[in-house]
């Protein structure tokens, strides 16, 4: 009796956004969303959740702590389009309005194992002082229609940003089957990207994974 070849190698993702530190504000409620290519197909997990409201510590820290919940389990052929995952955090501002205190992304780390990434956020600015002016004004702050504009390449060129914190994510992550489509895919002390072993050559073209663990 044959055992049939897998359809598909399996990617699971859990862990958990832990905290983070902001410029002003308090009372932050974050939003996270995963994106990834064409090649990929969603399996099970939420692709995007909302988290509850957290309140700056009391101590010297000054962090925002929510330890919030991700899991996801996505599947492939091709590895092209590596998920990544997009945070959103929110708060108030002096009016009460919900504004826009902080967006982030990085890739899913590329390799087996309990990863930790300390994440920059921004926010976008407004292109002249009148047009900021006017959205302090009437509480509408500059924000992206669409957040996985943060993920591409094209438009970025011509968006003005700045620095606003910080957010530090924990990755657990498991890989199924990689290695019968002919991907090493290494793990602790090995090689920390995606390589082709001795099995037929496949041109793929991996992300780089822009932060280092913390």
């Amino acid at each position: 009796m044959s055992i049939s070849a897998p359809s598909a190698f399996l990617l699971n993702v859990t862990g958990q956004i832990d905290a983070g530190r902001f410029f002003g504000g308090d009372n932050l409620h974050l939003s996270y969303l995963f994106t990834y290519g064409q090649d990929w197909e969603y399996v099970w997990g939420l692709e995007e959740c909302i988290s509850q409201i957290a309140r700056r510590s009391d101590d010297s820290r000054q962090v925002f702590v929510w330890n919030f919940p991700i899991d996801i389990t996505l599947k492939s052929t091709n590895p092209f389009g590596w998920p990544q995952i997009i945070i959103s955090i929110y708060g108030t501002d002096v009016f009460g309005n919900v504004v826009i205190r902080g967006y982030t992304a990085c890739h899913v780390p590329i390799t087996p194992g309990t990863h930790t990434r300390r994440l920059t956020t921004f926010v976008p600015e407004s292109a002249s002082m009148v047009q900021k002016l006017i959205s302090w004004l009437i509480g509408r702050r500059p924000e992206f229609v669409d957040p996985k504009l943060i993920t591409q390449g094209k438009g970025r060129e011509v968006t003005r940003v700045r620095s606003q914190g910080e957010v530090t994510v924990t990755f657990n992550v498991m890989m199924k089957d990689f290695m019968k489509f002919g991907y090493d895919c290494g793990g602790s002390g090995k090689t920390p990207y995606l390589a082709a072993t001795s099995q037929p050559q496949k041109n793929i073209t991996m992300p780089r994974a822009g932060q280092s663990d913390a």
